[in-house]
């Protein structure tokens, strides 16, 4: 972007164009630069880690992209609990809190679950 505004006041010395003109083609470039960060977020290339470590050694590892989780959780998270299968395993999972987390950036462990029977549940977003 320097580059840029090096042209804009270049411009301006060669009387090309007049101050005013100068500061919002200034403006529109920094706007620019702004859009540019915010949809280049660090945070958008992370991944949602769910880990289940069963007693009986059905264990289980998923991995998603954070992009898709969001998605998938603004799209339809009732959609489990309709699902007589797979209602009692997403009883207790709080999905407002996922989304939460996934749009404040948390990053770490977000779900820590231990049963009587030596069953866990992880989810990490990393």
């Amino acid at each position: 972007m320097k580059e840029e505004i090096a042209k804009v006041l270049t411009m301006v010395q060669e009387g090309r164009i007049d101050s005013d003109k100068a500061a919002e083609l200034i403006s529109v470039l920094k706007e620019k630069e702004t859009e540019t960060a915010v949809a280049v977020s660090p945070y958008s290339d992370r991944t949602l880690r769910i880990r289940v470590i069963s007693s009986d050694k059905d264990n289980v590892s998923v991995n998603l992209p954070i992009k898709l989780v969001k998605a998938v959780l603004k799209a339809g998270h009732g959609i489990a609990k309709n699902i007589p299968q797979a209602e009692k395993y997403v009883k207790d999972l709080d999905i407002d809190l996922l989304i939460t987390a996934i749009e404040q950036e948390l990053v770490g462990q977000i779900v820590d679950v231990k049963s009587a029977d030596g069953d866990t549940v992880a989810v990490y977003i990393e």
